[in-house]
């Protein structure tokens, strides 16, 4: 039987197969062509975490079909199964280095991180218990945007969640995002882009409409950098890029400068 660190991924760019385990020991980071695969959340929580000191929170299995979307069931079960999780976003109490935090990772292999009324439930309470226990929070972004097999709640969790940041910021606590590739919709025009720093891993997409969807509305040929990370620090939505390999100890240095 093939266990998960046996299991391969290609690289989108370059076409090798690396295995899971190997992936990990480099940071998910092709040795071949240096580009980045996909992390799982569970395997950036590891990345990010001091041995042994993640507490997962919130991470009770719940379905919600609200609109009874033909097959979504089906498909939910399927997310399960490929990623082994039981929804996309994965939360939890952590250290960085010693520093204490609460931590959200999105999950893009479960439904593409897409944000349903549990995903969102899930943030709105880790951020609630971050108000209550006075921690910072940082947040992990890959998604597509709201559900669309769970209608207007899903784009009602961009206001709930919102609110939650607020009441965490009127608290003077921290908020960092790292916006991952790719960050998109719904998630992109709320709690993504409320983090008192935002920083960005290279080559990330990040925007709203995706770029065929902005090129066929207003019919202009787009740079070939829009929407990366790069094209937003250039206009003022992101704070930094950080390179994969040393976002722990930037974590870690941050939370220190800010008294955590």
């Amino acid at each position: 039987m093939v266990t998960h660190s046996e299991v391969l991924k290609k690289c989108p760019f370059c076409g090798k197969e690396v295995s899971v385990g190997e992936l990990f020991k480099v940071n998910f980071i092709c040795p071949d062509c240096k580009n980045y695969f996909q992390v799982p959340a569970r395997e950036r929580v590891m990345l990010l975490s001091d041995e042994g000191e993640f507490n997962e929170l919130f991470g009770a299995e719940i379905f919600i079909d609200p609109i009874n979307f033909p097959d979504y069931k089906q498909k939910y079960d399927s997310a399960k199964k490929k990623s082994g999780e039981n929804e996309g976003v994965l939360c939890g109490v952590t250290k960085i280095n010693g520093h204490k935090t609460c931590i959200f990772v999105m999950n893009s292999e479960f439904m593409m991180g897409s944000m349903g009324t549990v995903v969102g439930d899930r943030i709105t309470a880790l951020f609630e218990y971050a108000t209550r226990h006075k921690l910072p929070v940082i947040g992990y972004t890959v998604s597509g945007g709201a559900r669309m097999q769970e209608g207007i709640l899903s784009l009602m969790q961009m206001a709930k969640v919102s609110a939650a940041v607020k009441k965490h910021d009127e608290h003077g606590l921290l908020y960092v995002v790292c916006l991952t590739d790719p960050t998109m919709g719904g998630v992109t025009a709320s709690f993504a882009m409320l983090g008192d720093i935002i920083f960005a891993e290279p080559g990330a997409r990040i925007g709203f409409a995706g770029r065929r969807v902005v090129e066929q509305v207003t019919g202009e040929k787009l740079p070939d950098f829009f929407q990366t990370a790069e094209f937003q620090l250039q206009n003022g939505f992101v704070d930094e890029i950080v390179p994969r390999e040393i976002q722990k100890d930037h974590l870690a240095k941050l939370l220190e400068l800010h008294g955590y």
